[in-house]
């Protein structure tokens, strides 16, 4: 699978904000803060893995369909991926 900028400019977000996280430890900002932050990075890397999936997704259901072979499996494989992310 190709990654696409959109991705990996999501990814490098995340990366961001975790530098700031540490850097408000090193800071001993509050717990608080601390949490808020790091739950806004967990959901930016939620919907990382979520676009991810749907990318290739949609590409393994197209080389499926184009195949004449049935895609639920890979539907089903596409949800167990976002159930474990959780």
């Amino acid at each position: 699978m190709e990654y696409t900028s959109q991705v990996k400019n999501r990814l490098k977000r995340v990366e961001g904000q975790v530098r700031g996280v540490l850097r408000m430890m090193d800071e001993e900002k509050e717990c608080k803060d601390v949490i808020s932050q790091l739950s806004a990075a967990r959901s930016a890397l939620d919907r990382a893995i979520a676009l991810i999936v749907a990318e290739n997704l949609q590409v393994c259901v197209k080389e499926q369909y184009e195949n004449g072979e049935e895609s639920s499996d890979v539907v089903q494989e596409a949800i167990q991926l976002l159930v474990k992310s959780r």
